[in-house]
């Protein structure tokens, strides 16, 4: 049966069980079930009969009347691309006046910044600040060690990971090293602002953040070691001891059954490996071998 006479039969409700089948199978079948359903909640003052089949298939091939919709998403796209263009814009200008300096392992370089401070970076460190506007904003971003001369004048801050080290104008060394993070001061006064807290060091005094527990302490030389060629550590997690290690020799390091977490005072060198070594495996009575450019430490049985 077409789908007009199936169209009638349901129209009479006069389709058979095989026809009702084949009128839900149709396409447009929810279409018709829907507008019956829907002028079954409408009330007139008049009752009025339902349109023959010729009629209603007549009303319902008219052309729906077309319905003019503000299309918001081209001009909302248009005003993204602006911003975005605009931004980029921004990132680009700002990326050309932004100097950064990148230390490898083993090397350590010393750079001027445009008010004539002098900053030394330690060995895989890296360091960035905007030239062009430096004039009214000291800041320097840093990613590892650096010591600090800074020329008198307006704030200058150092905005690591784990704070920002505020000062006018003073020698100070920081060391940001995962959840290590060190301040200290060789002349006078500086401010460290972290999520801690904020602390106030004073010639020879230093700070340490680490896991999130901060402590104090004072220096126990009058320079950063690492500038003479020399690490020293102050009750600082043997991780971190053989952390430096392997950025001052360029080694890999490997333990067995060593509580890297223990603390460590003492030093080593930057100019002989085989010494280095020594100089920490002895303190913490642990066995050490070379080979290559590895290095394994190991608790003496």
């Amino acid at each position: 049966m077409d789908q007009e006479k199936l169209m009638e039969k349901w129209l009479n409700n006069d389709l058979s069980e095989a026809e009702r089948k084949a009128f839900d199978a149709l396409e447009d079948a929810s279409f018709f079930k829907d507008i019956i359903a829907d002028a079954s909640h409408f009330k007139a003052s008049h009752f009025s009969a339902m349109a023959d089949f010729d009629t209603f298939k007549k009303r319902s091939m008219q052309p729906e009347q077309k319905v003019r919709k503000i299309d918001w998403f081209k001009p909302m796209m248009r005003v993204a691309s602006i911003v975005v263009a605009v931004l980029g814009l921004y990132y680009i200008f700002t990326s050309i006046s932004l100097t950064e300096v990148q230390t490898q392992v083993a090397e350590k370089t010393s750079i001027s910044l445009p008010d004539a401070s002098q900053v030394t970076i330690n060995a895989q460190s890296e360091v960035a600040y905007n030239e062009k506007e430096w004039a009214t904003k000291r800041e320097i971003t840093l990613k590892g060690e650096a010591f600090f001369d800074v020329a008198k004048g307006a704030r200058f801050d150092v905005v690591t990971e784990s704070g920002t080290v505020s000062v006018l104008g003073t020698e100070f060394n920081v060391k940001q090293r995962g959840s290590f993070f060190e301040v200290a001061c060789f002349e006078g006064t500086v401010q460290v602002a972290t999520n801690e807290g904020t602390v106030i060091l004073h010639v020879g005094d230093n700070m340490t953040l680490m896991n999130g527990l901060l402590t104090t302490g004072t220096n126990t030389f009058d320079e950063p070691q690492w500038t003479q060629n020399k690490s020293y550590f102050q009750r600082t997690p043997v991780s971190e001891v053989f952390a430096e290690l392997e950025r001052q020799y360029g080694v890999t390091v490997g333990q067995e059954n060593v509580n890297t977490d223990q603390l460590f005072t003492g030093g080593f060198d930057h100019n002989n490996l085989s010494q280095a070594i020594k100089a920490i495996g002895e303190p913490l009575n642990l066995a050490y071998q070379i080979n290559g450019k590895e290095v394994l430490f190991s608790t003496r049985n």
